[in-house]
């Protein structure tokens, strides 16, 4: 299985993840030759730069010949102002004019850019946590959130750069460790703002972070909501065989290496031992009806629980009773506990990190004499298998007024 491992030790921006992503690739010119021709009056540069003795790459984005961190970009986290890609240095001179894009603005300007359907989907789901964020931190509902013009334009470079490099490179799974976001205050044009800004504390709820002691703004929204969307887990670095390490560096010099570091490699699932964790979560109930434990599950299935079902049990005073169990990634318990809590009768949720054994898993259409059906792959272990997903068959079934039994007949032998 191929992971993507990404380290935060200094936090994240957009353009510092894209620079260290840039550095796995092996046609970078082709990357830079693309990204260019989706912004007429942008350029991207890939430069080396050099902290604290390492050696990796800085990209440059320059809207009309100035670099993005020359605007007078430091009031991202506001309503109105833009979402930009953090180079860690607010220190910015320059004043522009700047008209608004509104989300439905972003979403047409990408539906435009010449790449896949899937960059553009990936592009478009950030740029909604962002706006989430914002919509929460202001109070302002999310179709009134507008970013700065000239602020949607580097944070689109980097957004989009980041999305196209992780198609190009394709991992398996991505995980990262905790977040650093700094500490202290952040000026803005409409005050002083505690790290992190408002936007980056929403969107790294339930994530693991940490103060540290470095003074300034470490994690931007735009980096923050980069890492929820793609990461599968935060954590510490899982065993892997190491193929390559990227450096994205930022622009400002603080006592340790300012740089995002980025690894690539294998993890073999042909070999023995877990290669997953989740959390069970539990209670016994002896005074609940069946319908309200219907409803119950139905609000954790919703809430993305993995599974859920109930265990027929004796309790005490030989009560007949079901446990309630709740399958959930193990980021998602505590929420999972309060829903738990919530639509149940129990005073008490039990709560158990499992490891698994889990197969490497892929989806393909497949089409039939009755349409498309979908077939879900699943390897490792040394184990190959695959199973027609029966909800495309009852599909199937459905619209062509069959019974599913017949459906099942047909393609048997696909």
């Amino acid at each position: 299985m191929n992971v993507l491992y990404i380290e935060c030790n200094m936090g994240a921006a957009g353009d510092m993840l894209m620079a260290a992503l840039f550095e796995l690739i092996p046609d970078k010119e082709n990357f830079l030759k693309k990204i260019n021709s989706l912004f007429p009056n942008i350029k991207v540069h890939a430069m080396l730069s050099q902290k604290c003795g390492i050696t990796g790459t800085h990209i440059e984005v320059k809207i009309d010949n100035v670099e993005e961190h020359e605007y007078d970009c430091s009031n991202h986290s506001h309503v109105h102002s833009h979402i930009h890609s953090n180079d860690h240095s607010h220190s910015h001179g320059h004043e522009h004019a700047h008209s608004h894009t509104s989300l439905s603005d972003i979403r047409q300007s990408i539906d435009n850019f010449d790449i896949s359907d899937n960059v553009k989907h990936h592009a478009f789901q950030i740029y909604q946590i962002i706006a989430q964020a914002e919509s929460v931190a202001h109070g302002q509902p999310v179709e009134q959130i507008h970013f700065h013009e000239v602020g949607e334009k580097d944070a689109i470079v980097d957004i989009v750069g980041v999305c196209m490099l992780i198609e190009e490179l394709s991992p398996d799974k991505i995980f990262v460790s905790p977040v650093h976001l700094g500490s202290g205050n952040v000026k803005t044009s409409h005050g002083i703002l505690p790290v992190p800004a408002p936007a980056t504390a929403h969107i790294l709820e339930g994530v693991p972070v940490y103060a540290g002691s470095i003074q300034g703004e470490l994690c931007t929204p735009t980096g923050a909501a980069i890492l929820r969307y793609f990461s599968d887990g935060f954590c510490s670095m899982p065993p892997m065989s190491i193929s390559k390490i990227g450096y994205g560096m930022g622009t400002k010099d603080f006592e340790r290496a300012n740089c995002v570091r980025v690894f690539y490699g294998k993890t073999s699932s042909d070999t023995e031992g877990p290669n997953d964790s989740i959390s069970e979560l539990s209670c016994n109930l002896d005074d609940m009806s069946g319908e309200a434990i219907s409803a119950a599950i139905s609000v954790l299935f919703k809430s993305g629980a993995l599974d859920v079902f109930t265990c027929p049990i004796y309790m005490k005073k030989n009560r007949p009773a079901q446990m309630l169990v709740c399958l959930c990634r193990s980021e998602d318990a505590d929420e999972m506990a309060q829903l738990m809590l919530k639509h149940t009768t129990t005073f008490g949720v039990r709560k158990t990190i499992c490891e698994r054994y889990i197969l490497d898993r892929s989806f393909e259409s497949k089409k039939t004499d009755y349409g498309e059906i979908t077939v879900k792959h699943g390897r490792g272990y040394g184990i190959e298998k695959s199973k027609i997903e029966f909800d495309s068959l009852l599909r199937i079934a459905e619209d062509h007024h069959l019974s599913v039994f017949k459906v099942i007949d047909s393609v048997k032998n696909l």
